[in-house]
């Protein structure tokens, strides 16, 4: 069976910048993939691509068998696309935006409400509120609703959570989890690290590239060797002093601690003893776990 998505060397540039520079990766049919990557990196530009919006300057990319430049209007019946920015009638109410974009594709909210119920429950209490006054969260349900009415084989997420509280993401993935049950195959794009390992496979794109295709746990293997926490009641001065040792190869701040990669027998009670000598009475030096960011931050140096 093909892959759900196919893309091959897609190329794309604005003037002298390049947003998309020879990108090729694959996403099978049913599976929840990953975009990650920070802001600029081209992940929007991509899903423009894939929705039919924009020709890429060169390469092809096909989803469903079908490609996004000669197939395009058969395409947009079969994907369902939620831009980063919420983009639906914000003087419509609720029900009014949902069965809109039903009509634009033929159907009726009532005959396809099955797919959105999961998305759609803590919707239904207000139908008559205009889409502008919604919260973050409740924008973002219904977003996904619109772009789920039609019932489309594959879902174009770009970057659907930003913005959102931790609450929200945290339902808004599980909502993700069971649309995938569903046999929906998801292409999701987060700029949240942690989000990475809610999908069963991510490609790491930076500048337009792509850097790595991978499971999450994939991707993470052999990070730990020679990688450290370190912490101190003087975590400047402490990174300061830990970039200057000749044993490290790197040093940066991760959440409350700073994450030191050390160079071939980097011995960590020894620094530890050393920066203690050197007025630093708190600090501790430990293994750490490497994650997704780790992963980034190396192979974006």
């Amino acid at each position: 069976m093909s892959p759900a998505i196919d893309i091959s060397g897609v190329t794309q540039r604005y003037g002298t910048l390049t947003a998309l520079d020879n990108v090729c990766f694959q996403v099978e049919r049913g599976e929840m993939f990953g975009l990650i990557g920070p802001d600029g990196s081209g992940k929007s530009t991509l899903y423009r691509i894939l929705a039919t919006l924009l020709a890429p300057d060169s390469g092809t990319a096909t989803v469903c068998g079908l490609d996004t430049v000669k197939d395009y209007s058969e395409l947009r019946t079969v994907i369902g696309y939620m831009p980063e920015k919420f983009s639906l009638y914000q003087d419509l109410s609720v029900s009014e935006n949902l069965k809109f974009f039903a009509s634009l594709f033929g159907v009726s909210v009532k005959e396809n409400y099955d797919i959105i119920a999961p998305v759609f429950a803590q919707l239904e209490r207000f139908p008559n509120r205009r889409a502008g006054a919604l919260s973050g969260g409740m924008k973002q349900k219904l977003a996904l609703s619109c772009a789920l009415i039609h019932r489309p084989e594959i879902l174009l997420l770009d970057e659907p959570t930003t913005g959102v509280d931790a609450v929200s993401r945290s339902e808004f993935w599980d909502m993700l989890s069971t649309l995938r049950e569903k046999g929906i195959t998801i292409l999701v794009s987060t700029s949240y690290m942690d989000e990475a390992n809610r999908c069963e496979r991510i490609a790491l794109i930076d500048k337009g590239k792509i850097l790595r295709v991978n499971t999450p746990d994939g991707l993470v293997t052999g990070l730990d060797e020679n990688l450290y926490n370190a912490s101190s009641s003087s975590m400047f001065e402490l990174l300061t002093k830990l970039r200057q040792l000749p044993e490290v190869e790197d040093c940066y701040t991760f959440g409350a601690t700073l994450h030191v990669v050390g160079r071939k027998g980097f011995n960590p009670v020894a620094v530890r003893d050393r920066l203690r000598y050197e007025g630093l009475s708190d600090v501790e030096v430990y293994p750490a776990k490497g994650d997704i960011e780790d992963l980034f931050i190396k192979l974006t140096r």
